[in-house]
């Protein structure tokens, strides 16, 4: 029997021996090895924790803008250099390497969608050091 999914309220677990679950969606942790297909809308900036970086270690991270505009954020990997910052308009998207710390923040309300994996992501609070 087939069955459909209501995206923003749940996430989709691509795992590796082809098995695809719908589960509860976690921004901040996954099944080990899965990837998660996760989309959401935000209507602030607390929805997409502007204040804090973000950070997956095991993959890369597709960040695709369904509605709206967001500008996502590299944070500096030296001293002397500035924050990053790519602009997303609807249809847009941009893939953040693993291990480079990210953060997002809205430009007016909007659908979002994130393709990686969460197992291990971390989370720092932003300072005004960067």
């Amino acid at each position: 029997m087939t069955t459909t999914l209501d995206l923003f309220t749940s996430a989709l677990h691509l795992h590796p021996d082809g098995d695809v679950r719908a589960v509860e969606r976690r921004m901040t942790s996954g099944a080990p090895g899965a990837w998660q297909i996760a989309t959401f809308h935000a209507e602030t900036d607390a929805d997409v924790h502007a204040d804090h970086w973000e950070m997956h270690p095991e993959a890369e991270e597709a960040v695709c803008c369904l509605t709206g505009s967001v500008r996502l954020y590299f944070r500096p990997t030296g001293p002397d250099e500035a924050e990053h910052m790519v602009q997303l308009q609807p249809g847009g998207a941009v893939i953040v390497p693993r291990g480079r710390w990210h953060r997002l923040e809205l430009d007016s309300p909007s659908n979002l969608m994130s393709i990686g994996r969460r197992h291990g992501t971390r989370l720092e609070h932003r300072t005004g050091a960067y």
